[in-house]
């Protein structure tokens, strides 16, 4: 017996409503969106105010943020081994992880490299499920306390320096975050569907085009993991953003599902243009709107409205 025809009466009713729930996917990109990276480095940001802003500041708070980046891919997620192996994502190859405990395994002398054939893919797979094990643990249980304060200076000095663009980000990851992480229904103790059951349900993918393992690094470092699962960060390092939106769509599919595409590249307006999903342009001009701080609720309202229709959810500010 299933679990709705365990139900009777209006419980059954809320749950085949509920199976028919409305979603919203957000696929974001990750560098000079959520993030400000390569346009410290290149002086593209500071360029772009005309001159208030120190270039060479720009570029050494990015060069700190590449090695701290560095420094975890190496010392925490295998970097060395697994540089030449990119995956699309954490559970390419889960189908190769046979569950073996990995407490004592040797990381260091199992021998992973080519060719890639199912007994290195198995080792690959040990990898990328302890560095799945780690996102979800968190930076506060890897880093010691003077790399914690080291990271907790560079965020706030770049924030500073970005006019806030780090935090009102987050904040704004946040707002796309405010239903639940997954749409299951909660049964209440009198058998009946929870009141929450038939609200908006919310979720952040990350896809980027930079490898999987220093993007997952970015996530931990800028402070998404709690906003973005693991499940949920693809590189289209070598498939492409297109191949990675079909997996998403597939992932996420639903009658009452809409997505967007957030991001400042061609490939990801292209991809968003051939799924006929909307896309928004992040633009680092300090005049524009579509930026961080600036990119609000109201205007990811617009853009869904414009592809979906006019009821689309409450997208309004508070």
């Amino acid at each position: 017996m299933d679990r709705a025809s365990s139900l009777s009466g209006t419980s059954k009713d809320a749950f085949e409503n509920f199976m028919d729930q409305r979603t919203k996917v957000y696929i974001w990109d990750m560098d000079e969106t959520l993030i400000l990276l390569k346009s410290l480095l290149n002086g593209m940001y500071a360029n772009s105010f005309n001159g208030s802003k120190d270039v060479k500041k720009g570029l050494e708070i990015g060069e700190m943020w590449e090695k701290l980046i560095l420094d975890l891919c190496d010392g925490y997620f295998f970097y060395e081994q697994i540089e030449n192996f990119n995956e699309p994502s954490l559970d390419a190859l889960h189908q190769f992880d046979d569950g073996r405990d990995l407490s004592d395994y040797d990381f260091c002398g199992d021998e992973l490299g080519p060719p890639q054939d199912d007994t290195n893919k198995r080792k690959l797979s040990y990898r990328l499920r302890v560095v799945a094990s780690m996102y979800e643990q968190g930076l506060q249980s890897i880093f010691g306390k003077d790399t914690r304060d080291h990271w907790d200076a560079l965020y706030e000095m770049t924030d500073k320096y970005t006019d806030g663009w780090l935090s009102s980000a987050r904040s704004f990851l946040e707002q796309c975050s405010s239903g639940e992480d997954y749409p299951f229904p909660k049964l209440e103790a009198n058998n009946h569907i929870s009141s929450n059951a038939n609200k908006m349900h919310y979720v952040n993918v990350l896809v980027t085009s930079g490898s999987l393992i220093p993007s997952l690094a970015k996530c931990l470092l800028f402070r998404f993991d709690k906003l973005i699962k693991h499940a949920d960060v693809y590189s289209s390092w070598d498939v492409g953003k297109p191949q990675c939106f079909k997996w998403i769509k597939e992932k996420f599919n639903g009658p009452k599902v809409q997505f967007c595409v957030i991001g400042d590249g061609w490939e990801e307006c292209e991809a968003a243009e051939a799924m006929r999903w909307p896309f928004v342009k992040i633009d680092l001009s300090p005049s524009g709107s579509h930026r961080f701080p600036g990119l609000t609720m109201r205007t990811l309202g617009y853009y869904f409205s414009v592809v979906y229709g006019q009821n689309t959810g409450d997208d309004t500010e508070e």
